[in-house]
């Protein structure tokens, strides 16, 4: 079983590798590179041919004036940057502390209780959830917005994980415990798959500036990594000392915090170049 299971997981690994090396390269890194005929091949190739003069004045209208040098640890931390980089550290911290790896972790508990004894069909459930919901947000993306996407799903995760909550709490729906309990946790995730999964890494390289990216990235998802551990070492203490209904109800109160936040804080950035965004966050700043 084991053996299978990791032969299956290579099959996407594998698509994945094929469709990097031949995908273009970044053309503004190119043009950054000094490689101008690579840049105007691989623009051609990502926004069209009628696109190559106008994304290459951009480019260059961006690269004039003095070129900083990459930013520093603590540069992150300056007036000048706090807002942005706090942004993909808040919601990385947002969508771990929803409670979605521990809702996924435990979710065979969840649908055992609910009468639904294959441990493979409970995972297959939330799995086809989560393919499900990611299949429409791809298609959405661009039409839709980030900032609506993250908004409705963060909405959605709340309103599930208060479902739950009534569901484990409140005797009147004890005939119908399972049912429910199974059809929280779908939405749930069906919910976290629209917006609050896909989006915050899709937001990452639109809203962090050249100089500042790097890092900028990988102190975002340390704020993923280590809130996600946290929740998955302390779920299970805070569910038997409060029990599984208050804990739901607080997964509930932090996707609310979410979607007041990204009202108040996040940028739309569909259809907008980094040099726009930039503008827009350093005026809000």
């Amino acid at each position: 079983m084991w053996r299978t299971m990791f032969g299956i997981s290579m099959v996407p690994s594998i698509l994945l590798a094929v469709g990097m090396a031949i995908s273009p390269e970044s053309p503004r890194w190119l043009y950054q590179q000094g490689k101008l005929p690579e840049a105007e091949r691989a623009i051609k190739t990502l926004y069209g041919k009628e696109r190559v003069a106008e994304v290459i004045q951009d480019f260059t209208a961006a690269s004039q004036g003095s070129v900083e040098p990459e930013a520093g640890w603590p540069d992150l931390f300056s007036s000048r940057y706090w807002k942005v980089v706090s942004i993909g550290a808040a919601l990385f911290l947002f969508q771990q502390l929803s409670g979605i790896n521990a809702v996924v972790y435990y979710s065979t508990s969840v649908f055992r209780s609910a009468g639904v004894a294959s441990d493979i069909a409970a995972s297959a459930l939330v799995a086809a959830a989560n393919v499900f919901g990611t299949t429409i947000a791809s298609s959405l993306m661009d039409r839709q917005g980030r900032k609506s996407l993250l908004t409705i799903s963060f909405c959605g995760m709340a309103a599930s994980m208060w479902l739950l909550s009534l569901t484990f709490s409140w005797s009147a729906l004890a005939p119908y415990s399972g049912t429910l309990a199974v059809l929280g946790t779908v939405l749930y995730v069906l919910s976290f798959s629209l917006g609050a999964g896909p989006v915050p890494g899709l937001l990452l390289p639109e809203i962090f500036a050249s100089r500042i990216r790097a890092k900028a990235v990988a102190l975002s998802l340390g704020t993923h990594w280590i809130s996600n551990f946290f929740i998955g070492l302390y779920f299970l203490s805070f569910v038997n000392k409060f029990g599984i209904s208050t804990v739901y109800f607080g997964f509930g109160f932090v996707c609310l915090l979410a979607v007041l936040y990204v009202a108040r804080n996040i940028v739309e950035t569909k259809g907008r170049s980094l040099e726009e965004i930039e503008q827009i966050l350093s005026a809000t700043a």
